[in-house]
């Protein structure tokens, strides 16, 4: 297993340790994250805090093993396979938990994940047609805006909380409109695969 992909197989267990942060009930082993009052009415809760750096250095690991594995010729197919593995455990897992904690509406997740799954559905069928299907410029920007508004929830939209300017909510709306719309824009270009008859 070479470098990135050992990265990869790095961010995957770490997204699997966010997950099970999110989800279990410390109180239960009478285990307390503690709790915050900012400017007497932000309350931050520090296992959100401890989450969002863990989401940070996760996603900046999806930067660089793409980057070493492009650079030093080290692109194989199972890094590709894990990579997106990663990224939907990691992202995809992260949206339900803050829809089911109550941080956002629960139709950004459902909307994303369909979007992911019909995008990805596109790529296979055109990929076994010959076709390779690289990342549109709306699906970057969809990404960026998810990313960053996910960092911001977790982080409970502080520093734009204090002036109730709600940027977190803000990106992950435009990453959700921009997912049906990226989606919308992959169908188009490959129908003509999705669509023959042979």
């Amino acid at each position: 297993m070479n470098l990135p992909n050992k990265i990869t197989m790095g961010r995957i267990i770490l997204a699997v340790i966010i997950l099970i942060m999110l989800v279990f009930p410390f109180y239960q082993i009478n285990l307390e994250f503690p709790t915050w009052l900012l400017f007497n009415r932000i309350s931050v809760n520090s296992k959100y805090i401890l989450v969002g750096i863990l989401f940070i250095i996760a996603s900046v690991t999806d930067f660089i093993d793409g980057k070493i594995a492009r650079s030093r010729n080290m692109v194989t197919d199972f890094g590709k396979v894990m990579d997106a593995i990663a990224d939907k455990i990691l992202v995809n897992g992260v949206l339900i938990m803050l829809a089911y904690d109550g941080f956002i509406s629960v139709i950004i997740p459902i909307v994303i994940i369909t979007r992911d799954t019909f995008v990805d559905s596109i790529k296979m069928v055109a990929g076994n047609k010959g076709k390779a299907v690289g990342a549109s410029f709306l699906g970057k920007a969809k990404t960026m805006c998810m990313m960053i508004g996910i960092v911001l929830m977790l982080f409970y939209n502080l520093p734009f909380e204090i002036f109730n300017i709600r940027l977190a909510d803000v990106l992950l709306l435009v990453a959700t409109i921009l997912s049906v719309i990226s989606a919308c824009q992959y169908f188009y270009v490959n129908k003509k695969f999705i669509l023959e008859d042979k």
